[in-house]
């Protein structure tokens, strides 16, 4: 399995360099301007070489992991690390080895915990308060005074979606209200980082849109999320990059496109329609089939090929492909259409998905 790594800097939306010393042009002033002095500005999030252990048993092993605005998928398999890691960023845990900074700051300091936002998996409710009361308690443990409180909490329970229920006993809610209620109280003190654990657990499909359009607003903010989620393809809408957490470690940070690409050992599977000349033609069709089957597997990164049943009333005849570089191979399936004029309909990529990607690392790290 190949080291899939990214270097510590691998966080989404990293904002540009900031010139701190910029010297004159030498031939205008006479200076022997020699040196460009660059600082990056100081990740909101900052994880190295973070281990955890249970006793003899490791929840966290060796993380490395830097982040700063944008939105990033924590995904893994259970048991793969995630909520220990995110129980350490937040300050609930403190890491056996290594360190973890918020904004520069210990993850568990106080100074730290301002800037960060935690909306846990499991519920921990006042079950006989209202919605509105226990997210204007936790705004008075947060420090804020009583009117304060107040007018954060009513600001949280608007961006929610709350404002019209939060009368109501918590102890009635449903799954999806008890859920907006736990990322209201995160976001009363406008953090900068929200660590999002299963946020879209138990939410309707309207109410994932309207979370999806909030978690970007708070992206274009400024602000950055960390996202654990089992639902991938919801994932996969909100962001396409991703940490992937196997065994404890993280197994790859990047954009599902990249960590694809690095999967070398792992083949892509592609489906190529093969057009008819006329729809019923399934002479010439799997005439045009074979042809295109054989010029595959001359091809060094193919490592399999397949003809597909169609029925006789398509325009088209599919052929499965796996084969591994996938931008290399690409790269040659281009120029042998292009040199024997083959009649391709339709091109798609079957597996190059955030589901797929984790499929393959789990089973590489597992082997």
């Amino acid at each position: 399995m190949p080291d899939l790594l990214d270097s510590p800097n691998s966080g989404r939306g990293d904002r540009p360099l900031t010139a701190l010393s910029v010297g004159r042009d030498p031939k205008e002033s006479g200076e022997d301007n020699r040196s460009l002095t660059v600082a990056v500005p100081t990740p909101l999030l900052l994880c190295q070489r973070v281990s955890k252990w249970y006793g003899p048993v490791i929840g966290v092993n060796q993380v490395t992991l830097e982040l700063r605005s944008g939105i990033t998928g924590l995904v893994g398999s259970n048991g793969a690390g995630k909520s220990t890691l995110m129980r350490l960023i937040t300050g609930q845990l403190r890491p056996d080895l290594g360190s973890i900074e918020i904004r520069g700051h210990d993850a568990w300091s106080t100074a730290a915990r301002r800037h960060v936002g935690y909306c846990p998996e499991l519920d921990s409710f006042y079950e006989e308060m209202s919605g509105r009361q226990f997210v204007e308690a936790m705004a008075r443990l947060c420090g804020y005074p009583r009117r304060v409180a107040i007018d954060r909490a009513a600001f949280a329970l608007e961006r929610v979606g709350m404002a019209g229920r939060a009368e109501r006993r918590v102890r009635g809610y449903s799954k999806g209200m008890r859920q907006r209620i736990k990322l209201a109280q995160a976001l009363l003190h406008d953090p900068e980082l929200l660590v999002l654990d299963e946020p879209l657990s138990g939410i309707d499909p309207v109410g994932r849109d309207e979370f999806v359009r909030l978690f970007r607003d708070l992206a274009s903010m400024g602000k950055c999320l960390l996202i654990s989620s089992h639902e991938l393809e919801e994932l996969e809408k909100l962001t396409d990059h991703l940490a992937i957490m196997a065994h404890g470690r993280i197994a790859a940070v990047g954009t599902v496109a990249q960590i694809r690409d690095r999967l070398d050992n792992h083949p892509l599977l592609i489906r190529i329609d093969v057009k008819r000349n006329s729809p019923g033609d399934n002479d010439s069709a799997n005439d045009e089939r074979r042809r295109l089957a054989a010029g595959l597997l001359k091809l060094n990164d193919v490592v399999g090929v397949e003809l597909l049943d169609a029925r006789s009333e398509d325009a088209v005849d599919p052929v499965l492909v796996r084969a591994r570089n996938p931008q290399r191979f690409f790269q040659e399936l281009t120029r042998l259409v292009l040199e024997e004029w083959y009649e391709i309909a339709r091109l798609e990529t079957l597996d190059d998905s955030t589901s797929a990607v984790l499929g393959y690392l789990l089973r590489g790290r597992s082997a």
